[in-house]
């Protein structure tokens, strides 16, 4: 009898307590973890999003006034527009007329020639560069993007290597980094 009062008498946890606060741990870990995922996976669509948008303007403005944005010579395309460019037929955006242009043609939204922002902190535009080797060529540009977002829209959407195809880095795509400048070719 005193052995079985003691046992009773004994303070702690039995192992059905435990086992069921590990599993709620887990599950906890589990979601949180989850969530993350979540997380990365709608930052990197949202980049493609917004990269597509762009291209979609891009095409559009080329579609509607039979010139590149920023590249016509033609007074008022689109209405509103004040610079003209040399009609090269390339992007050349070194003074925001590709953007303002893109804006004035209500494809793209705000004002004036501040280039829109991406959501890793850098900004997307259009211009022509030499990216990864490509010799200049009309691209969207985003900057300030983490070197695995890269190497996963381009694995994704292309050949997954930085300086060949329509998807391009200017550097290779190391773990840890980040690519100053991504490109996809228009």
């Amino acid at each position: 009898m005193d052995r079985k009062k003691s046992l009773r008498d004994q303070k702690g946890f039995t192992l059905v307590e435990i086992a069921i606060v590990l599993v709620i741990i887990g599950l906890l870990i589990g979601g949180v973890l989850k969530g993350q995922s979540m997380i990365y996976n709608a930052k990197v669509k949202r980049l493609v999003k917004d990269m597509e948008g762009m291209r979609t303007a891009v095409l559009t403005y080329q579609d509607r006034y039979g010139m590149l944005p920023g590249d016509e010579n033609d007074a008022n395309s689109p209405p509103g527009d004040t610079n003209n460019g040399d009609k090269d037929g390339l992007l050349d955006d070194t003074n925001g007329w590709e953007i303002a242009d893109l804006r004035l043609a209500q494809l793209i939204a705000g004002t004036g020639i501040i280039l829109p922002s991406n959501n890793y902190g850098g900004t997307i535009s259009v211009d022509y560069v030499n990216i990864g080797g490509s010799g200049n060529l009309n691209q969207i540009l985003v900057t300030s993007i983490p070197a695995e977002v890269c190497q996963e829209i381009d694995t994704k959407y292309d050949d997954g290597v930085y300086n060949t195809g329509v998807i391009r880095g200017n550097a290779a795509y190391t773990a840890g980094t980040t690519i100053a400048n991504f490109a996809w070719v228009l």
